[in-house]
């Protein structure tokens, strides 16, 4: 069994000094631009500015992690937060598109991490074999997404609505039909801002992985990139895997303590590792509750072409 006390975690801890406010601060400052910019590339059009997007993306993020919403709630939030500046028309449509590129960027970036794992895993680790199931359940979930967003599934839910006849299902029905002709045409016309919101996801995947380089040389455990994007890419597949617990708390900790053991990296640094990465998120987390709170009132605003309440 191993042990790992209160000292030997803040021995880590205290090993980092003043660079755990620039861990704090950055990559993960890029990262938020760059899946920003993959948000904002899932509209047909830039109607919506960038920085509105931003801490709107932000406020959904921290409702996602700290609510049991099984990652959902959060774009719910998001939709519901751009109606100052876009009709749900758009405003959905371009939620639902960017969940599904960035799971894209997410599953290549998997890709990406297997490929470094065969170069620096012994044949039959079982880290490297966890990560090819893990890609393997990813390519199921996505493609199936995929697909029931270009079949149209949301307009034939809403035509079973319609059938059942409550007072709100016609008019249910005709909004879902509207966000399934939104999705498919995004598809069908928009291929280059489908491929640049998979790339600007990507980008902040890759950003991950430099973050997990930079934490583990500052806490004394010097790695090659490659073990570094190993590790990123293990621990964003575990996040995909348990989205329906809130930040995953707990799992990807002991995922990660998993990884670091199979890379003979040590627990301890698993561990450090993994506290690290918590403090950074709750800082961000804070910051997106902010955003949140400062938001709700303007929200109620009505935006043009959409009634209010």
């Amino acid at each position: 069994m191993v042990r790992m006390g209160p000292a030997t975690l803040l021995a880590s801890f205290s090993r980092l000094s003043w660079r755990l406010l620039l861990l704090v601060c950055f990559p993960v400052s890029l990262m938020v631009l760059a899946d920003t910019l993959g948000w904002r590339f899932a509209f047909r059009r830039n109607r919506v500015p960038f920085f509105s997007l931003l801490w709107v993306r932000l406020a959904g993020e921290a409702f996602n992690l700290t609510t049991p919403t099984a990652s959902v709630g959060g774009e719910v939030v998001n939709a519901w937060l751009l109606r100052r500046h876009a009709p749900l028309d758009e405003s959905v449509p371009s939620v639902i598109i960017a969940k599904t590129t960035l799971t894209i960027a997410q599953g290549v970036f998997l890709l990406v991490g297997i490929a470094c794992a065969w170069l620096t895993l012994p044949a039959g680790s079982p880290l490297l074999t966890g990560m090819e199931w893990l890609l393997g359940l990813e390519i199921i979930a996505v493609g199936g997404f995929v697909l029931a967003q270009v079949g149209g599934v949301l307009g034939g839910v809403g035509r079973v609505l319609h059938r059942m006849g409550p007072s709100w299902a016609g008019e249910g029905a005709q909004a879902l039909a509207r966000f399934d002709g939104a999705l498919s045409g995004f598809y069908r016309s928009e291929p280059q801002r489908l491929f640049l919101s998979i790339t600007s996801h990507f980008a902040g995947w890759t950003l991950g992985a430099l973050e997990t380089y930079l934490i583990l040389h500052f806490l004394g455990v010097p790695v090659p990139l490659a073990t570094a994007v190993v590790i990123e890419a293990f621990g964003t597949a575990v996040r995909f895997a348990t989205f329906w617990v809130p930040a995953s708390l707990g799992i990807l900790e002991g995922g990660q303590v998993a990884a670091f053991a199979a890379l003979g990296l040590g627990t301890t640094a698993g561990l450090s590792f993994a506290l690290v990465r918590r403090v950074r998120e709750a800082t961000w987390v804070g910051i997106g509750l902010v955003a949140l709170a400062a938001m709700r009132p303007a929200s109620h605003s009505p935006v043009h072409g959409v009634p209010e309440g």
